[in-house]
């Protein structure tokens, strides 16, 4: 029995997870880099069972159809929206969910984190400081500005909440909240010109569907004021990239600051690794420890009940 550990950049799964009862009984092989389809075709054929850490990789029919000896996959996450489930039940591959540890507070810590940051322009000042440079920029604080909220579900909430403890204004818009849902959750309910309209930051909590795919376009881009920033730590397919990319180049907002993208990892030669008004971080929303430790220790717990037969 060949076991695989897909994209552990870091090589902290073995480190996390107690896996000596896998390991007693099949062979385990830890992945640190990203594999392309082709690599991955070729890597992972004589793999039975494949551990997959949220969407790090993509599993398309085609891809699982070049895997004859797969049996089962553990996925991380309550779901794997670029895993052709059906083609893999076609194939009589059994799959296993381990959940991560309750609460939302990695993403949300994260998105301030990056609003911060975009206020302060700590990007600038930080490197500044090693040249020897001394207060290059001036920054502006959050309350009195207005946040704009993209979603209120759990993790918009969540940043409705702290929105209000920095003193600002929390406004939101989504296709089905009301105004009284988003009293509840302490925000102002407005329409979604207004929300990109009069928001000094905008910030994305919503899911990727056909419905939300491009939810920012050309035309919410070009609403905002020339001084605002926009925050994604939520889907990269919620944002029409090449609308933001001319929006950036042409300065027309403030900036903006990204943690999801079409393409991860992002290539090195991707376009906004260009730009000097973009903050850009490698999806570290859920990359949190113990968020990796329950991914792992649920993953250990799937696959040894697959070996039991229990799965």
């Amino acid at each position: 029995m060949r076991i695989a550990i897909l994209d552990d950049y870091q090589r902290i799964a073995l480190r996390l997870a107690d896996w000596t009862a896998v390991q007693t009984r099949a062979e385990v092989k830890v992945f640190d880099r990203h594999l392309s389809e082709v690599e991955a075709a070729a890597e992972l054929r004589d793999f039975d069972v494949l551990c997959f850490l949220r969407e790090r990789m993509a599993m398309p029919r085609s891809l699982i159809e070049r895997l004859p000896n797969a049996k089962f996959f553990s996925i991380t996450g309550p779901h794997h929206r670029t895993l052709d489930t059906a083609a893999a039940e076609e194939r009589g591959i059994r799959l296993a969910y381990a959940e991560g540890p309750p609460g939302t507070d990695g993403t949300t810590e994260l998105a301030w984190g990056l609003i911060i940051a975009l206020s302060r322009h700590l990007a600038v000042e930080i490197p500044a400081m090693r040249q020897g440079a001394w207060q290059t920029t001036y920054g502006r604080r959050l309350r009195g500005q207005t946040l704009g909220l993209v979603g209120l579900g759990r993790l918009g909430s969540h940043m409705a909440a702290i929105g209000k403890a920095f003193g600002m204004e929390v406004i939101a818009w989504s296709q089905n909240m009301t105004a009284a849902s988003a009293s509840d959750a302490g925000a102002t309910h407005v329409t979604k010109d207004q929300l990109f309209a009069r928001s000094d930051f905008v910030s994305l909590h919503v899911v990727l569907s056909e419905r939300t795919r491009h939810l920012v376009g050309r035309r919410e881009l070009d609403l905002m004021k020339p001084d605002a920033f926009l925050v994604n730590t939520a889907r990269a397919g919620l944002v029409d990239t090449d609308a933001l990319l001319d929006t950036l180049r042409g300065n027309r907002i403030g900036g903006a600051a990204i943690d999801v993208f079409e393409e991860e990892p992002l290539s090195p030669s991707h376009p906004l690794r260009g730009l000097n008004n973009v903050l850009l971080t490698p999806h570290l929303g859920y990359t949190t420890e113990d968020n990796l430790r329950a991914f792992y220790e649920g993953t250990v717990k799937n696959v040894t009940a697959y070996l039991d037969g229990k799965l």
